[in-house]
């Protein structure tokens, strides 16, 4: 959003400096910067402006050394329209005019998008390495840590429990070896991964 700044009392008291021009397409907002003693201000649209923009409430009171902003909104526009701000201080003791011009927002077409050049090529990426690969960094990772030990017990539980499995004919001892086969294997490539 366009902001339109007025410095107020920056010279003297109750003085106004403001841009002779300006030029926004869209809503836009009035920053109002008082540079000393607490002010009133009136703000006021010409008759030209005020068919296409308005501002909510038209008199201000800005503190000692405050920036306040008002908000003016706009209706979208064919064709530029031109008009007059109006900036009051001091009940009418100064005053100050800047022609505002709004103008219709710039043509996109609804075609076309706009794409960065980096993003027309795809990423470089290295291919993965293949299995035996990986297997063997994993392993060399797991010696690094310890887990040698950890996956030779691993291995010795699963052995048990298979061979407790054929010895014994039940559905919960068939339960606990598909358990410790699942934590093996859960653990087993936590070590290698």
């Amino acid at each position: 959003m366009s902001t339109l700044a007025v410095e107020l009392n920056g010279d003297e008291v109750h003085s106004i400096s403001a841009p002779d021009r300006f030029t926004t397409t869209a809503p836009f907002s009035i920053e109002l910067a008082n540079r000393g003693r607490s002010t009133h201000v009136h703000l006021h649209l010409d008759d030209d402006l005020d068919r296409v923009a308005s501002i909510a409430t038209v008199n201000h009171y800005v503190e000692d050394d405050a920036v306040k902003r008002v908000h003016v909104s706009a209706v979208e526009v064919d064709e530029p329209v031109r008009g007059k701000l109006k900036v009051v201080t001091g009940y009418g003791s100064n005053t100050a005019y800047v022609d505002v011009r709004i103008e219709p927002p710039p043509e996109v077409a609804p075609d076309e998008v706009v794409v960065d050049e980096r993003f027309a090529k795809p990423p470089e990426r290295t291919p993965p390495p293949p299995w035996p690969t990986r297997l063997a960094a994993g392993l060399e990772r797991a010696v690094e840590r310890g887990g040698v030990p950890a996956l030779l017990v691993s291995f010795l539980a699963v052995a048990l429990a298979v061979v407790a499995a054929f010895a014994i004919d039940s559905a919960l001892v068939f339960l606990a070896v598909a358990v410790v086969l699942a934590v093996t294997l859960a653990a087993t490539l936590y070590l290698l991964w």
